[in-house]
């Protein structure tokens, strides 16, 4: 499954010089893959976190160019088969035809306590479909 998530590039996202502070891309993508719970598993944050939650147990980036204020990003999001309560996550994230940058994580589905929890089957469902999503 590859997930298509736009970003334009806002005030708050950039330092002094106008390009983007690195961390401020750590919450572009987390706004990635809320957006993909939401829209392509049909499994909402807000629903999520009632009885637990998805945190990011690992995660490695590697930028390849700057991006600035006004620049319109397009995160192209993939996804490797679930594990019993882990997945892997490729962000691909380009303006125009330029790589900007290249993003792996592991997120984990885990319960109130933190304790990791299998997925659920209609998720694990949807995470082995290709839907063909974009937002």
């Amino acid at each position: 499954m590859t997930f298509h998530f736009t970003q334009k590039v806002l005030f708050k996202h950039c330092d002094p010089a106008g390009i983007v502070f690195y961390p401020r891309y750590f919450e572009m993508i987390n706004d990635c893959v809320e957006a993909f719970f939401d829209t392509a598993l049909g499994w909402p944050f807000e629903e999520v976190h009632k009885t637990g939650a998805i945190p990011t147990a690992e995660i490695s980036a590697t930028f390849r160019r700057v991006s600035r204020h006004g620049d319109m990003l397009n995160f192209a999001l993939s996804n490797s088969a679930p594990g019993r309560t882990s997945l892997g996550l490729a962000f691909a994230v380009t303006c125009g035809d330029e790589l900007r940058f290249e993003v792996r994580s592991t997120i984990v589905n885990v319960d109130e306590a933190g304790k990791p929890l299998p997925w659920p089957d209609m998720i694990r469902t949807k995470l082995t479909t290709d839907t063909g999503v974009s937002r």
